[in-house]
């Protein structure tokens, strides 16, 4: 399904939305991608307040595991009307219950002081194989994002910057032009934001992922610049620390220019199954 289908929700009644299903086809045991979610929560809520505001961050938490099957419903709660901002809350539902909740926040075009950290050095994104050639990435379970040119790059090619303990950064944009709708690129941006992050926290532990029960537990994002995404971005992807079962991972998303356009934060489950010894090496 194309990222503008995804992202274009029926409208149920004022402030209650519908959006469409992940997988028709998925096996029963297929949860929805927390992107999917996330981007078509933050769709509702843009879709209540008026145009001369602008999104810009969200903070969301990920209560129980999607259906890839069942459409979801949006609930959308006007918080706050001000002049300069403007807030909302979603609860997302499946089944009578709330999977996920998140709060978006809203901004008037202003001005104030300007700066940004460097982006880091990575090859160029023309230089990696497509996604389908990584050997770290699944595949299979990567089909559902054919329209979006992925490339990871290689561990060897990373920056190193001193003090990180564990690092990724991965290339991203919609193979195809998209609408000049600056909303949409921004819920685009939202839905790729889960996709590959939580992976940073087990990139510097290959040997016991198939071991891991993983899942994200809460995503906050912030949008800075203006961005397209169809055009290259890049990932820059760290985890500050792993412990009793959960993952910090950070990101930061920069533009070929060098603009950093969004930062990303999330918590994620990266526990071993009650019972089972890690056999790490």
């Amino acid at each position: 399904m194309a990222i503008e289908e995804i992202l274009d929700l029926e409208q149920l009644e004022v402030d209650i939305y519908r959006g469409s299903v992940f997988s028709p086809h998925s096996d029963d045991n297929q949860r929805t991608f927390g992107g999917h979610v996330a981007g078509q929560a933050l769709v509702s809520a843009v879709r209540t307040v008026d145009p001369s505001f602008g999104v810009h961050s969200l903070h969301g938490y990920f209560l129980r595991p999607g259906d890839a099957k069942a459409p979801t419903v949006f609930l959308v709660q006007r918080v706050r009307d001000g002049g300069s901002f403007c807030t909302r809350r979603v609860d997302a539902i499946q089944h009578g219950n709330t999977i996920f909740n998140m709060s978006a926040s809203f901004q008037r075009g202003q001005r104030g002081i300007e700066h940004q950290d460097l982006m880091p050095h990575a090859p160029d994104p023309k230089d990696l194989p497509d996604i389908g050639a990584m050997k770290a990435f699944d595949d299979e379970g990567f089909k559902a994002f054919a329209e979006w040119d992925l490339r990871r790059v290689p561990p060897e090619q990373l920056p190193g910057i001193a003090g990180r303990a564990a690092e990724q950064q991965v290339w991203f944009r919609h193979r195809d032009p998209l609408p000049d709708d600056p909303v949409l690129h921004i819920c685009a941006l939202a839905y790729m934001s889960d996709l590959t992050l939580l992976g940073a926290s087990w990139s510097i532990h290959p040997d016991v992922r198939d071991q891991l029960q993983v899942a994200s537990l809460d995503h906050a994002m912030w949008f800075m610049r203006p961005f397209r995404a169809d055009e290259w971005l890049l990932y820059d992807q760290s985890s500050p620390s792993a412990w009793a079962g959960r993952a910090l991972t950070q990101g930061k998303i920069y533009n070929r220019s060098g603009d950093l356009v969004a930062a990303v934060m999330q918590e994620g489950l990266t526990r071993f199954p009650s019972g089972s010894a890690p056999t790490e090496r």
